[in-house]
């Protein structure tokens, strides 16, 4: 590594892990401007391009997808040993990655994962909680051990091992008109304000293509990617959204109420993907199993 910082390295690994150049500024902690000094002259010294900068995310490229595996294992491997010179050892003896969207992390998997760590109270787990599209390029680039998706958003680089499946509801105001009904059609809601989904979120593909088949069209007054954003607009008193089950509050919620969705009934299929071809081993395969055995329901 002639030429290469220790230090640099380090932000790079914290840019990776947090795609966010000034959170990751904050977690070193210096400077947003120097920080980005760093990861440019580590990209200058590397003589490659580790991310991509866009306005709204930073995403790293196939090169960047390597070097942060390779870097990440001699960190982590650097760490123990210092600390374990110290006398410090860091307890914890294991991680599993998983990649998961995140309605289901709010639904099921944190009981899941509550359940696991009470069997395995040294292993670490992080969750890389983001969009639908996200998380299957996580998947397909081997960063995460497995994830937690819907099959509308699968590839030829993915197994899918279902678990559950989850019907769109209307997400509405509790004084909403329509809150005091058992279900409604699609045709029905057209007249109210809609919060629906951007046009990069997995459920707008499933929405727009059954929608096209029965001759509906949604004009939503508003539109985001994230399902929490879109509760969070509905509870503004902006509009009606029509979200998974999964994305409802799981209790009683004193603004929000959910429901049914009919004519047509649109649904999901929730569950398990993994790289094809890839084994799962260790507490990895632990916490894979756990998922599979769990007795979620809608």
């Amino acid at each position: 590594m002639a030429g290469i910082d220790f230090a640099d390295l380090v932000a790079f690994k914290a840019l990776a892990e947090t795609q966010s150049f000034s959170t990751a500024a904050r977690l070193i902690p210096i400077s947003q401007s120097a920080f980005s000094r760093r990861i440019e002259k580590l990209e200058n010294r590397l003589d490659a391009k580790l991310v991509e900068r866009t306005t709204r995310r930073v995403t790293l490229t196939a090169v960047g997808r390597d070097f942060y595996r390779n870097i990440s294992r001699i960190i982590t491997d650097l760490d123990s040993t210092v600390l374990g010179v110290k006398g410090v050892a860091d307890p914890i003896f294991n991680e599993v990655t998983v990649a998961c969207v995140p309605s289901a992390v709010n639904y099921f998997a944190s009981d899941v994962i509550r359940k696991f760590n009470k069997d395995h109270p040294n292993t670490r787990v992080r969750l890389v909680d983001s969009s639908s599209n996200d998380v299957l390029l996580t998947i397909a680039s081997g960063d995460a051990d497995f994830g937690v998706n819907f099959v509308g958003s699968l590839d030829t680089e993915v197994e899918f091992e279902p678990l559950l499946e989850e019907e769109f509801v209307v997400a509405c105001l509790r004084d909403h008109q329509l809150a005091g009904r058992e279900s409604v059609t699609w045709a029905e809601i057209t007249e109210f304000p809609y919060i629906g989904p951007g046009k990069e979120s997995g459920n707008r593909l499933i929405i727009d293509q059954t929608l096209a088949s029965a001759g509906i069209k949604m004009n939503s007054l508003f539109e985001t990617q994230h399902q929490t954003t879109m509760i969070g607009l509905v509870e503004a008193g902006l509009g009606i959204a029509v979200v998974p089950s999964m994305a409802m509050p799981r209790r009683e919620h004193p603004l929000l109420v959910s429901v049914s969705l009919k004519e047509p009934v649109i649904s999901r299929v929730v569950g398990l993907i993994k790289k094809r071809g890839k084994t799962i081993t260790g507490v990895a395969q632990e916490l894979y199993m756990a998922f599979l055995e769990t007795n979620a329901s809608i």
